[in-house]
């Protein structure tokens, strides 16, 4: 957070301080807060970002590393009844999320101390499988989780997420984001971007009207698609998109994100 200006808006290439980036985001109804899920540097971030939204007004705190259905572990946890090794243990963190839970703590540390409500955003991977094979409508409702069928992504977001998971390449039957090899893919994607929406809107919706701060990875946030998407199609549009970027990364383009906060160089990736 070396700087005065390290905030950078990409669309207009205006530079912003942190106060004032910090003060322009807490005006939304929900702030995205992307990541590398293995760089450390992106969840000091976070933490940082969290914080100072904290200062301006009530937050509640989503992460997609939880499913919904952990929701009471995470409340027993804040409320300052579980250990970290239990906390982790009831969370089921080795099965749930495959990251080093110490890149994760110092986040669930500050909703402990804060007394900042947690709520897990995920849902089972199987609800995806099934979607993604054949569509909402070969999923039951009763096993949809309480989710709607998610909105169509838009063009820039599925190009986003084709050369995301490799592009066009030998032996791959997708050839183009827009083909029908690509659906399949598209679809399950889709039910995590509904499911994290679902969820925060869900949370925005609790007594004073919380800002509603999401910790999600980069694939499901940028270019106009992903969580924001799906938050506008659930009637919910005050939303702001903000990612950490570092010197090595490639140079943010318009369109990607709301806000990028430009961070030093030379933190480990995968470092704590």
């Amino acid at each position: 957070m070396s700087g005065a200006t390290p905030w950078l808006s990409p669309a207009t290439g205006a530079r912003l301080g942190h106060a004032g980036a910090l003060a322009w985001l807490a005006g939304a109804d929900a702030v995205l807060l992307g990541e590398r899920h293995d760089r450390a540097a992106d969840h000091r971030w976070q933490l940082h970002v969290a914080a100072g939204l904290a200062a301006h007004r009530p937050i509640v705190m989503g992460f997609e590393m939880f499913p919904a259905r952990l929701d009471p572990v995470l409340a027993d946890w804040v409320a300052g009844g579980l250990s970290e090794e239990d906390f982790l243990a009831r969370a089921e963190w080795s099965t749930v999320w495959g990251f080093p839970a110490e890149l994760y703590m110092p986040l669930f540390r500050f909703c402990r101390e804060m007394g900042v409500a947690m709520v897990g955003l995920n849902c089972r991977r199987d609800l995806v499988r099934a979607v993604g094979a054949g569509g909402w409508d070969a999923v039951p409702e009763e096993a949809r989780e309480g989710l709607t069928p998610a909105r169509p992504s838009p063009p820039a977001y599925r190009r986003f997420i084709f050369e995301l998971t490799g592009g066009a390449r030998p032996g791959r039957m997708a050839t183009s984001p827009d083909g029908p090899a690509f659906d399949r893919f598209v679809r399950a994607q889709e039910v995590w971007d509904r499911a994290f929406a679902t969820r925060i809107h869900a949370a925005s919706a609790r007594q004073g009207s919380p800002l509603v701060v999401g910790i999600i990875g980069l694939g499901h946030l940028l270019w106009g698609g992903g969580v924001s998407w799906q938050l506008a199609d659930l009637g919910m549009d005050k939303v702001r998109v903000a990612i950490p970027w570092m010197p090595d990364d490639p140079l943010p383009e318009a369109g990607m994100a709301d806000a990028i906060c430009m961070l030093p160089s030379g933190d480990d990736p995968a470092g704590a």
